[in-house]
């Protein structure tokens, strides 16, 4: 199995300016998911290429202080507030095939913003879409602090609210269907989901990794800081 490992940061965060390259309980943002990538790479079969999409000549340089170099450079219609980054990603694979004249049977993305993964997290995931030979990806949740069929709402065509999926069958959240939040840690996908142009990692045929451990990604800057509280006092019970 050939694997590619891509790390996207891109250089115009709002909520968190140069987040991706903020120094969080001693290194840099970005140097925890380079570091996973490596690890992963070492431990899969066939190894991994591992490739940065960046805009930024910032990043780039901060990367490559931390091992990582590449001379891929996103392309400036990619790296827009309203651009996919799922379109990132299959430029980002595209190249690297071209540049390394191969095929890749898989491809993981770590995202920078949520680095609260472990090595065996993503190695567990592997193997779960390894046994399901029909599933497109696998991404990484958490069990969801919400249930739509109980405890969350929306507004109706009449403009009042109600619950976002009928849940009146449930008397209790514990007896509602289990949901996950999607906490954007990192996202596996075969080669036949890029194959068929898809650009939602939601898919017909995707499969989920529930992370037993704390894990959310960075949005607003006291998220920042409750995470640098969690890497500096050794709260998160788990080594990165």
């Amino acid at each position: 199995m050939k694997t590619l490992i891509t790390i996207c940061a891109r250089g115009g965060s709002k909520g968190i300016p140069g987040k991706n390259i903020k120094p969080i309980a001693g290194k840099p943002l970005i140097a925890y998911s380079i570091d996973c990538a490596r690890k992963v790479g070492d431990a899969l079969p066939g190894g991994a290429d591992i490739l940065l999409s960046t805009d930024s000549d910032e990043i780039r340089a901060c990367a490559a202080r931390w091992g990582l170099e590449s001379d891929y450079r996103r392309p400036a219609r990619l790296a827009e507030d309203h651009c996919a980054k799922l379109d990132a990603i299959a430029d980002a694979l595209e190249w690297s095939e071209a540049r390394q004249g191969c095929r890749y049977d898989c491809l993981l993305d770590l995202d920078c913003t949520s680095p609260l993964r472990t090595v065996d997290d993503v190695l567990e995931a592997f193997r779960i879409l390894e046994g399901d030979p029909q599933a497109l990806d696998i991404f990484s949740v958490s069990p969801a602090s919400r249930n739509p069929y109980f405890n969350m709402v929306e507004q109706n065509p009449s403009g009042y609210y109600s619950l976002v999926k009928d849940g009146s069958r449930f008397t209790t959240r514990q007896s509602a269907p289990a949901v996950y939040d999607m906490n954007a840690s990192f996202y596996i996908y075969r080669r036949a989901f890029f194959e068929q142009g898809l650009r939602d990692p939601n898919t017909s045929r995707s499969l989920v990794y529930v992370m037993q451990h704390r894990c959310f990604d960075l949005d607003e800057p006291v998220d920042f800081e409750f995470m640098r509280f969690l890497l500096e006092q050794h709260k998160l019970g788990f080594e990165l």
